[in-house]
């Protein structure tokens, strides 16, 4: 008898620790959980993104003098967009880009050398360079070849973008539109995490001299997430966000879920078999 009472109240503390456990609140769900309200955050500077070869730009120069801007403003023929190929023969594809006003442009294409061929100005290296390095070397070429005085030179990057993937609400690749995406920005893009979605081990991927390098961010921890390198996004960089362990177990054919009803069914059904048998044993 004395045993049947030590099985009985054995069965009765592991389903009270498995209860406690399934109703027991994540602390790991909120964001910047270090942060109170006179919390002054330093952060890294944002990288401006750089041109690497396979980087497409739309360039348009613009000039008081229309002509001028005609001579380094490649046009695109309607008919002939999509069509693939090249207007001019090296690095300049037939895709169209308008500037803020009228003027509608090709795009170029970075060579793996890291080259453009620009109408007039040829063949010119702008690998490693910023936009505004890119602009503000166009504008000196012209310049300094006496092709036009006033030159204004813009550059947009026409291919840059992030992919978010794993347990966030909307996973997917978006477009930069600038160079100081956070990667708090990038998560909302994509919906937010999940509520199964690892807080304190978000991943982002980056291609540096070749290689892959893996980041490690914290999203509990807004000092040292402000502070990483990763903080402020470059170009193709990949956010994986990892899903949690009852997330990874159920999605396995014999995981458990403890907030599922199959779960609570079980629980039951064993209390039942218990509590019978135990009646079984004291009524002998």
């Amino acid at each position: 008898m004395k045993r049947i009472r030590h099985i009985y109240r054995g069965v009765l503390a592991v389903v009270a620790l498995v209860l406690m456990t399934g109703c027991k609140v994540p602390q790991e769900v909120a964001y910047f959980q270090d942060v109170n309200t006179e919390m002054i955050l330093d952060n890294v500077k944002s990288v401006p993104f750089k041109v690497k070869a396979g980087d497409k730009l739309a360039i348009l120069v613009k000039s008081k003098d229309p002509r001028i801007s005609s001579l380094f403003n490649l046009p695109v023929y309607s008919s002939r967009i999509g069509q693939g190929g090249s207007v001019n023969g090296n690095g300049a594809e037939l895709r169209s880009y308008t500037g803020g006003g009228s003027e509608t442009v090709a795009d170029y294409t970075v060579s793996p050398e890291g080259t453009i061929d620009f109408p007039v100005l040829g063949v010119l290296h702008i690998a490693g360079m910023t936009r505004s390095e890119v602009a503000g070397y166009i504008k000196g070429e012209i310049i300094g070849r006496q092709l036009a005085k006033d030159p204004v030179v813009t550059v947009e990057f026409l291919n840059a973008g992030i992919s978010v993937i794993g347990d966030v609400n909307n996973p997917g690749r978006f477009d930069m539109n600038r160079d100081d995406l956070t990667v708090l920005e990038a998560i909302s893009l994509a919906g937010d995490l999940a509520i199964t979605g690892q807080r304190e081990n978000i991943r982002v991927l980056r291609k540096e001299n070749g290689k892959i390098r893996t980041y490690i961010l914290d999203l509990t921890d807004a000092k040292n997430l402000t502070s990483s390198p990763a903080y402020y996004l470059q170009q193709d960089d990949v956010i994986y966000v990892e899903p949690n362990k009852m997330r990874k177990r159920s999605t396995t054919v014999n995981g458990n879920n403890a907030l599922s009803v199959s779960f609570w069914i079980s629980v039951a059904s064993l209390l039942t078999s218990v509590t019978t048998t135990v009646a079984v044993f004291i009524n002998k």
